[in-house]
């Protein structure tokens, strides 16, 4: 990934913190000479590991599980991103001298895969990320609510997989190469268009 310094995000709280808010991964590894690319949704521990683990689960029919077990493999975690128009800068009304760009946000993940064929790995598992992704609910979805033969079935029809985190990298493309002004002024303008979450990030890092 090119990643001018001044994008760089190292902080690893940060890049856990991104991760956790946009879970859904996307899985690249090798498979029969070429790549391949798989889109999952992840449970970070954070305390495990020097860097973090990554845990999640495949369907048992995806070969990624039998020919990926023990090979290094890079997941792509995306977090919020937008267009900026040249025209969001107040600068741009006085010299003219801007251009349209994209920013946005994303961490890049490094480790060796490891498959966990066990009931109980996945039942909890799946069990954690049901309560995560479930809180927003008014009535939360449990595994309790249907059947235990029929949870016990789809169980058996996934694998877990484990990534245990060896190298962490992160770019948030928030405008620090421009100045203040123009940045909070994109940021109000992408309040407009909805995307209030990549505002904040930039108003968060506007340069001094």
């Amino acid at each position: 990934m090119y990643l001018p310094e001044h994008f760089r995000e190292s902080r690893v709280d940060e890049l856990h913190r991104l991760i956790q808010a946009h879970p859904l991964g996307m899985l690249v590894h090798a498979s029969g000479g070429a790549l391949d690319a798989d889109h999952i949704p992840f449970e970070l521990l954070p305390g495990e590991g020097a860097h973090g683990l990554l845990r999640a689960h495949v369907a048992r029919a995806n070969p990624l599980w039998r020919h990926a077990d023990g090979s290094e493999v890079l997941l792509v975690f995306r977090g919020a991103e937008h267009y900026i128009s040249p025209n969001w800068y107040p600068s741009k009304h006085v010299a003219h001298e801007q251009v349209p760009t994209w920013n946005y946000q994303v961490v890049h993940v490094r480790g060796t895969l490891r498959v966990v064929d066990d009931e109980r790995f996945v039942r909890g598992l799946v069990g954690r990320l049901t309560r995560t992704h479930e809180a927003g609910e008014a009535r939360p979805w449990r595994m309790a609510d249907s059947t235990p033969e029929f949870i016990a079935g789809m169980l058996a029809r996934v694998v877990g997989i484990e990534v245990e985190i060896q190298a962490l990298v992160g770019k948030s493309k928030l405008s620090q190469n421009k100045v203040a002004d123009d940045v909070r002024g994109a940021a109000a303008r992408l309040d407009e268009e909805g995307a209030a979450e990549l505002a904040g990030a930039m108003r968060a890092n506007v340069p001094s």
